[in-house]
């Protein structure tokens, strides 16, 4: 499994708006896709920042996921933001 943590920073306000105009359809998307097991991109105090954690099964469906994502609008208006990941793959525990 592949979990990715970390954040979105907005430079400015307008930045901010622009995360919050676009984001539902973002995470609308990226749930809906195949190997999508969690995913959460959640405002924080701060208005400027969000913060992320989001699950894949396999490291195909988080590189499908990023394809799909960096051809998105999504993608396009918020290329210039600052974007702080941590990518894990984390073995599979089953289920007791």
């Amino acid at each position: 499994m592949i979990r990715v943590t970390g954040s979105l920073t907005c430079a400015t306000a307008a930045d901010a708006d622009l995360v919050r105009q676009h984001l539902p359809e973002h995470i609308r998307l990226s749930r809906a896709e195949p190997g999508c097991l969690t995913f959460r991109v959640e405002p924080t105090d701060d208005p400027l920042v969000w913060r992320l954690d989001e699950t894949f099964a396999d490291r195909a469906a988080f590189e499908a996921h990023q394809t799909r994502a960096r051809a998105s609008d999504w993608f396009r208006v918020t290329a210039h933001l600052l974007r702080d990941f941590n990518v894990v793959d984390e073995p599979d525990y089953p289920a007791a």
